[in-house]
């Protein structure tokens, strides 16, 4: 069996009874690492052999790790179990974590415990949407200053796919080059931590969404709200100030950790920001940290570092559109700086970025028409920031599984002036495709289109589209109703266009 190297982060573990709920990746990961660390493991999860499949049961197996499926808490949390460490998929409302509650036994999230364990300063990204663009973003600048940098944590999009305790288990012993961890951090993970402290923390946004898991939006915004509550000195918070509700959150944060960022020609305050000065991105620290530190620069009479010019927002490349990647542009920049990344470095790899899968994806230009794959567009205000990101006229593919989310606000977009000439239509999929409907025809829009599959929305799409014109996939839903996941989602989206 393969042993960690660092004896003190052995001894945390050896020997103890835990329980890993959720036999997902994650709970899987979890199992394979604590069982790594010499603990007694035992893994479970509410579905049946049956449900999770051959596959899932092989990885099980191979593991070497007891297990337990289909069972109650009672079997889930035999006597003597001294930590629980859940999965992100198992509801705070599931049985078995509220009897662990009820027995005092301490309940950890698989972040909570990469946290710990990991031998490498984590730049956590967390927010309603951004998460995953921002993330691998800020991993291609820390690769081209010369970091290991290992993305982690929520992401996932294709082949890039790795829990935050993998990646810090990659960390030990603490490597000798500059490690760091990325990680994409999602609300279900920041249910159960504790003192998860992130050296940098950024939070992109916060709108309505996961409302049919957190009891109501104040829940799911105190819970992203988490990623900041156990950073001290020497961490820093990185809040956008446009969004009101993750304003009112880094107005709550020490002044000399919080650095803002906006789409303002001016910083919010006389504190650290990024900003867009004269439409380039632009980054002002305190003279502690960072770049300015790193090259021995003097502090303005403010004890901040002179202002960094970044690179003009026209530079921003074709991966990376509308407004919305501005902001994610200024997050990681501002960041990397305070992991001591030169400027040019910063610039060079934002121009350089190839895109995200799923993430207004280009996929094929056919007789003119370009399709935007944007499967990852998962709720409202990610659909609205996509339809105004777009270049060009648009049919929009809508629709999917219901996330208990308000459609209206998309309605109210359609009938603004910059909206209304720019879609030409919209042809809905999916269990939500009534609702979205109603919603639509109630705000005055009524260019809709039905189809029963991604083939017949493709096909229906471009039936409307003419040259010059774009197709997009931004269903504003998540995809369990008809996928079974996002990736196939967008993967169903390509393979329909390709046919064309």
């Amino acid at each position: 069996m393969t042993r960690f190297d660092d004896k003190s982060v052995t001894e945390q573990f050896a020997g103890r009874k835990i329980s890993v709920i959720g036999a997902a990746r994650s709970g899987l990961d979890a199992a394979r690492v604590l069982r790594e660390l010499g603990a007694n493991v035992l893994l479970s999860d509410a579905q049946t052999a049956e449900k999770l499949g051959a596959e899932r049961i092989a990885a099980i197996e191979a593991m070497g790790v007891p297990y337990v499926l289909g069972v109650g808490a009672e079997d889930a949390l035999p006597t003597g179990t001294e930590y629980v460490i859940t999965s992100p998929g198992v509801p705070r409302t599931a049985g078995v974590l509220q009897e662990a509650v009820r027995r005092g036994i301490p309940i950890w999230s698989e972040i909570e415990l990469a946290g710990r364990l990991a031998q490498a300063p984590i730049i956590a990204i967390t927010g309603t949407n951004g998460k995953t663009t921002t993330t691998l973003l800020m991993t291609a600048i820390l690769k081209a200053a010369g970091f290991e940098a290992i993305a982690a944590g929520n992401i996932s999009a294709d082949e890039i796919k790795r829990t935050l305790i993998d990646a810090a288990r990659k960390t030990i012993p603490r490597q000798r080059h500059q490690t760091a961890i990325v990680a994409e951090i999602s609300s279900f993970q920041l249910e159960w931590v504790e003192r998860f402290a992130p050296k940098v923390a950024i939070l992109t946004n916060i709108t309505p969404d996961h409302l049919n898991r957190h009891a109501t939006f104040e829940e799911y915004a105190a819970t992203k709200a988490r990623i900041f509550a156990a950073q001290s000195d020497g961490d820093f918070a990185i809040v956008n100030y446009d969004n009101p509700i993750a304003r009112a959150i880094g107005e709550q944060l020490p002044p000399e950790r919080r650095i803002w960022f906006t789409l303002q020609p001016t910083p919010p305050d006389s504190g650290a920001a990024a900003w867009l000065q004269d439409d380039v991105l632009t980054v002002r620290l305190s003279g502690e940290v960072g770049q300015e530190l790193k090259a021995g620069g003097e502090r303005d009479r403010t004890g901040f570092a002179p202002a960094v010019s970044i690179l003009p927002a026209s530079e921003m490349p074709a991966a990376l559109p509308g407004l919305h990647s501005v902001e994610n542009a200024l997050a990681a920049a501002a960041a990397a700086l305070i992991m001591g990344v030169e400027a040019d470095t910063i610039a060079q790899a934002i121009r350089d970025f190839a895109g995200v899968p799923h993430r207004m994806e280009w996929v094929a230009d056919v007789c003119g028409m370009r399709y935007i794959n944007n499967s990852m567009c998962t709720n409202v205000a990610a659909a609205i920031s996509s339809l105004r990101a777009m270049d060009r006229p648009t049919v929009a593919i809508m629709g999917g599984a219901d996330k208990e989310l308000d459609f209206a606000p998309l309605a109210d977009a359609l009938s603004q002036n910059d909206l209304q000439a720019k879609i030409v239509a919209i042809v809905l999929i999916g269990a939500a495709a009534d609702k979205i409907e109603k919603a639509l025809r109630a705000g005055g829009y009524f260019r809709i289109v039905r189809a029963g599959s991604m083939a017949d929305a493709v096909m229906k799409a471009t039936e409307r589209a003419v040259t010059g014109q774009a197709v997009l996939l931004c269903p504003a839903c998540a995809s369990f109703d008809m996928f079974h996941d996002f990736e196939a989602r967008g993967a169903a989206f390509r393979d329909a266009v390709r046919a064309l």
